[in-house]
């Protein structure tokens, strides 16, 4: 695909679809990881003279009515103070936006136009409309075929990637394409329905496949393990065990705990005890592993030549059960291994301990992180190589 710092920029009309989607708190930004992200793709097309328009998505508003909680004004006051100089918010966008060569401009969420979620071409014609260059620096929106995701990119002069999106691709072609030997998978999460696909995708790439959280118990289960009262999906039980042969059959691992830390209540103050995986009483709620499987998994992670990991091995929130998730991040913080990280609960865990410097690539994404592990097609990628062609 076309490459944004590859392109001539100066007094170009340059419209660049970012991820500004941030969390808000009585109308304050509370986490800017997103603008942080996206910043560096703003501060080179300005650099370059270029006539910057920003478009981004903000919350789930009802399309063509206007919300004053889902506003891009925050973020246009965040993005001023971040470039050290004005970005106007534009709220009457979509028939054109008045913009100087080096002047940043933020057009209003682009879910309060009509069409807009179900990739109309007429509104897609009419955001091509406003740029002679189209960069999609949104990775995290790239499994969506939306308008400001998809359609402008098919009608727009030029379309390309933006230096996040290129760098999210990038990490992600190292970690499953030509990755370094081993390759650890670690899955976390509550459920193995929502991560299903992303399990059986992983079993024909990965050395080893470290599952935990809810999985774990699911797969614990399917062990033969009595598991108490804990999180699991008993229709799952059958999966878990054709998974657990397929990696067998092909000499990898999933490796089920060997000791766990229960308590009584799903609650911040139960108290914590540790327990070998056959002592589990049936009131138990298994909400971590224990120091020997984490033990375990922190020596499989020390010989990984490329780990990916995707969700928390416990209930990390709650002190008392995040020495599981805790003792991999550190893990992976100390390997030498090309590490690749994603989806919302696991940027928590990095940032609660401390280890976003040490990961080699922590992605913005979510859905669209999962989906491409998954092996499946981003319409908004596809769309750009297409273009590109």
């Amino acid at each position: 695909m076309l490459s944004m710092v590859d392109l001539a920029l100066a007094g170009k009309r340059v419209l660049i679809r970012e991820d500004f989607n941030v969390p808000l708190k009585n109308g304050k930004i509370s986490d800017d990881t997103r603008l942080r992200a996206g910043l560096p793709t703003l501060q080179i097309a300005l650099a370059a003279g270029a006539r910057v328009m920003v478009m981004s998505h903000l919350g789930r508003p009802q399309e063509g009515v206007f919300d004053p909680a889902a506003s891009m004004a925050p973020v246009a006051a965040a993005l001023s103070k971040m470039l050290r100089q004005p970005v106007r918010l534009v709220a009457d966008w979509i028939n054109g936006v008045p913009c100087a060569p080096g002047e940043c401009v933020l057009v209003e969420n682009v879910r309060f136009q009509v069409g807009e979620e179900k990739d109309a071409d007429t509104l897609a014609k009419k955001m091509a409309a406003l740029c002679d260059i189209y960069v999609n620096d949104a990775f995290a929106t790239a499994h969506r075929a939306q308008a400001s995701t998809h359609g402008v990119a098919k009608f727009a002069p030029v379309a390309c990637a933006g230096p996040l999106m290129k760098a999210e691709l990038d990490a992600l072609q190292q970690a499953l394409q030509a990755p370094k030997r081993p390759l650890v998978a670690v899955v976390g999460g509550s459920k193995v329905s929502t991560k299903l696909e992303l399990l059986e995708a992983l079993l024909g790439k990965v050395d080893r496949l470290i599952v935990g959280g809810g999985i774990a118990n699911t797969f614990m289960k399917a062990a033969g393990l009595s598991i108490g009262n804990s999180l699991c999906e008993n229709n799952m039980q059958d999966t878990a065990r054709r998974i657990m042969r397929a990696a067998l059959a092909r000499g990898a691992e999933v490796p089920i705990p060997s000791d766990v830390v229960c308590g009584k209540a799903f609650d911040e103050k139960t108290t914590a005890v540790t327990k070998g995986a056959t002592q589990i009483a049936v009131d138990d709620l298994i909400m971590d592993i224990g120091p020997e499987t984490a033990r375990h998994f922190t020596e499989l992670l020390k010989s990984a030549g490329t780990i990916v990991w995707n969700g928390p091995l416990g209930v990390f929130e709650f002190d008392q059960f995040a020495g599981g998730t805790k003792a991999l991040a550190e893990a992976i913080a100390a390997s030498s291994a090309f590490s690749i990280a994603g989806g919302g609960d696991t940027l928590a865990a990095i940032a609660k301990f401390g280890i976003a410097d040490k990961v080699s690539y922590i992605s913005t994404a979510g859905g669209a992180f999962l989906e491409y592990l998954e092996g499946k097609t981003l319409p908004a990628v596809a769309i750009l190589e297409t273009r590109a062609g």
